[in-house]
């Protein structure tokens, strides 16, 4: 079973007739509905602790650069603005919103992409000519040719970790560059050696995934770079637009934390997004009010509460027609449940085992 921090921490205040502290500058629409309504106290800070003030952000439209004749992963305004830092020894910070050396290996000719046989993935590129399946450690070699249609123009999608260090060496020789995701962190220890390095200013620029973003506190950082900032906007998930909103506010937090005023940079290819322009502008309360009316049209958490039924098993037809039959007891003796699906998980193979969902939606919690 799989428990959700906050709710635990919530059933254990109750049990020890304790005071539960929840604290977020990017609070869940759940948890915030729940302090609008007067269910929790709601306290609000307006100012850093660390004093100093909040970055300025803009934001570098990838397309334009592109029309531009840009073809680097770093916008104009990002390569100036790094360049600067070096020269004043300060410190930057390099956010990728995803992992792994490439996302994925397909041909440019017809458009197959390298999948794992058995794991509903696309297979990563890594260093050393290797496939990764980074859901359950599958490798093959990387191929040469298009193994559906024999063409050479078969490509990884290079804008990884690895791809970024790789640039910053290029354009800046003179860097310390320091990475920081799923592979230079195997271990516990180099978490820890990774941060505590840069901390004592052992590199000039910081790269890396999500983990980089999560409340760290560097004083010498006065530049965030978010590259690829709306790949999260494509999860099929209806919180996508809250994850993208969170991940940007929390790295750009990481900018000017000391006494020299900071800067963020968020490139992407959908400025206009309402995510992205209140994660600019750093508004929750913004966000939240456009984000909370997507949420009560079309009857997703907060405005109504969503059970998931998952089917899992060996045999695909099996567990499809199961998924089919328990849909269909809850539509016949239930017919107040708004129900959806059932559907191929988002993941709809793992290991060999094909996953099945299917979802309830009603306004009340005990109803469901």
């Amino acid at each position: 079973p799989k428990y959700h921090a906050r709710e635990t921490a919530q059933k254990l205040a109750e049990l020890s007739d304790a005071t539960l502290v929840l604290g977020s500058a990017t609070p869940s629409l759940e948890a915030y509905s729940r302090a609008q309504r007067g269910d929790y106290h709601f306290y609000k800070l307006t100012k850093r602790l660390t004093g100093g003030s909040l970055p300025r952000v803009e934001i570098a439209d990838l397309r334009e650069e592109l029309r531009n004749g840009n073809r680097s992963i770093f916008s104009v305004s990002l390569q100036e603005k790094l360049r600067d830092r070096l020269a004043r020894k300060e410190q930057s910070m390099l956010f990728l919103n995803r992992r792994g050396y490439a996302g994925f290996v397909s041909c440019r000719a017809c458009g197959y992409v390298c999948k794992c046989p058995h794991c509903d993935v696309s297979l990563s590129e890594h260093r050393g000519g290797r496939l990764v399946c980074h859901y359950c450690g599958y490798e093959q070699p990387a191929v040469k040719l298009c193994p559906s249609c024999g063409s050479k123009y078969i490509l990884g999608f290079r804008a990884g970790t690895e791809a970024m260090e790789e640039q910053l060496h290029k354009m800046f020789p003179q860097a310390r560059v320091l990475r920081m995701d799923a592979d230079t962190t195997r271990t516990r220890e180099s978490y820890e050696k990774i941060l505590a390095a840069f901390a004592r200013g052992d590199a000039d620029i910081l790269v890396g995934t999500q983990m980089i973003v999560k409340g760290h506190d560097f004083p010498a950082v006065t530049l965030v770079g978010v590259l690829a900032a709306d790949l999260s906007l494509s999860m099929s998930d209806y919180r996508a637009g809250e994850r993208t909103f969170q991940l940007l506010t929390q790295a750009e937090g990481r900018a000017g934390r000391g006494t020299l005023p900071g800067e963020a940079i968020i490139q992407t290819y959908r400025p206009e997004h309402y995510s992205i322009q209140q994660a600019a502008k750093q508004d929750y309360e913004a966000f939240y009010e456009e984000e909370i009316l997507y949420r009560e049209l079309s009857g997703y958490p907060p405005a109504a509460h969503m059970l998931a039924v998952q089917i899992y098993g060996k045999e695909e037809e099996n567990v499809k027609q199961l998924a089919q039959r328990l849909a269909d007891v809850v539509k016949s003796n239930m017919d107040f449940l708004q129900i959806l699906g059932p559907t191929p998980a988002n993941i709809s193979k793992i290991n060999d085992i094909y996953r099945y969902v299917f979802y309830v939606k009603h306004a009340e919690y005990d109803t469901l």
